[in-house]
């Protein structure tokens, strides 16, 4: 009778340590289910970039000019920040994973075209297949269905990298 209670308790506690190890790995299979995934890549350092053309970038407006692209800090790579070298004009953006379809041989920034508007699209960082695309803005959206569109691809660099292109 006292080995068959024993036999009884150990039977108990095996069924609990079950129950803890399903109970904990479907705790982590749900966690990992609603974690948002990081993005793959994101733009390292500061990209500058002279953009020929007024454009929108998210919901602004910006004139043509010189810009400097940056994702912002503490925004779990879904903000970037594209402003003028001496801060004159800035705007805020969200955005997420993009894929290239092959490796950029140059940074670059990608421009949806409708029209005579530019909405930037993409950013890509040399060598790097990941990259970051713009959320698309609800005017983005009205132009587009409007129009038919096309893409222009503007070169962009690393400030340290300036001095190295021979210009």
């Amino acid at each position: 009778m006292y080995t068959e209670e024993i036999g009884n308790a150990h039977e108990g506690q095996n069924r609990i340590k079950r129950y803890y190890w399903v109970s904990l790995f479907m705790a982590l299979v749900f966690a990992a289910m609603i974690y948002p995934s990081p993005a793959h890549a994101q733009l390292v350092g500061t990209m500058e970039a002279d953009i020929p053309f007024q454009f929108h970038a998210g919901d602004t407006k910006l004139p043509a000019g010189k810009y400097v692209i940056r994702m912002l800090d503490d925004s779990d790579l879904t903000i970037m920040e594209i402003s003028r070298p001496d801060g004159s004009v800035a705007a805020l953006f969200q955005v997420h994973s993009a894929e290239a379809n092959s490796t950029p041989r140059k940074s670059e920034l990608i421009f949806n075209k409708y029209g005579n508007r530019y909405f930037l699209n993409k950013v890509f960082d040399e060598g790097e297949p990941s990259g970051s695309q713009v959320a698309e803005s609800n005017y983005e959206k009205r132009v587009g269905q409007a129009n038919a569109e096309a893409q222009e691809h503007v070169p962009a660099h690393h400030p340290a990298q300036q001095g190295t292109s021979g210009s």
